[in-house]
């Protein structure tokens, strides 16, 4: 019994831990060399913005994770994908000019999570809250109820925000594959022999916020491991 559980923990853990090895491994490796293309993430961005008559919508540099932001009306890209040259960094950046002309076109996926972030955004706050909260009721009162407070904010914080990425996965999976490489393969921005990388690096843009999700849920199990002691 004892071997089959920790088979099963084993498994579970190369599940949940698998994904975002896989994402972080190839969003690195194609990040060299940094000079491979003419021109930037940053410089592509604003390219295929104004292709896509979306001159409003700014290129800003992010140290938060690339993203689009369909409030703001902004790409945002971290400063190796915004300087760099990379073919990671020019296929990241269309990765998210993909949102920009999803939210351009009223992708019904992208406006349910739009809508669902602002919904679920003051339980992440409540959430916050509680968990700063719990360890000083714990010293106070010296009861189990701390504990329960304590996975509740954990639950609110981080396993909302794993939900909302499980959720989305297909809007991501279209801004890569519907959006961002017709986007590389009709304008000629990316070299013949690079188009399969592009495709496993889109593939990896697009699962990044679930991987996330999936390490976000192993912090959560060992909070209940923890408590559960």
């Amino acid at each position: 019994m004892f071997y089959l559980a920790l088979i099963l923990v084993i498994l579970l853990t190369i599940l949940i831990v698998g994904p975002s090895y896989w994402v972080k491994h190839t969003l690195a490796k194609y990040s060299q060399p940094d000079d491979r293309y003419p021109g930037t993430g940053g410089e592509l961005a604003r390219i295929l913005l104004d292709w896509a008559n979306l001159q409003t919508v700014t290129v800003e540099l992010s140290e938060i994770g690339d993203h689009y932001d369909p409030i703001a009306k902004a790409v945002r890209l971290t400063p190796d994908k915004f300087h760099g040259k990379s073919l990671t960094a020019v296929t990241v950046a269309a990765h998210e000019v993909g949102h920009a002309i999803q939210d351009r076109d009223g992708y019904l996926p992208l406006k349910f999570r739009t809508r669902l972030v602002q919904i679920v955004a003051p339980a992440e706050k409540l959430g916050a809250a509680i968990l700063m909260i719990a360890p000083i009721i714990t010293i106070i009162t010296r009861a189990p109820t701390a504990g329960a407070l304590f996975l509740l904010g954990g639950l609110l914080t981080l396993g909302s925000a794993a939900v909302i990425h499980l959720l989305t996965l297909p809007m991501e999976l279209h801004a890569s594959f519907a959006r961002a490489l017709p986007m590389l393969q009709h304008g000629k921005y990316l070299f013949q022999d690079d188009i399969p990388h592009a495709r496993r690096i889109l593939r990896a843009a697009a699962l990044t916020y679930v991987s996330a999700s999936l390490m976000t849920l192993l912090n959560i199990g060992r909070w209940w491991a923890i408590l559960r002691r």
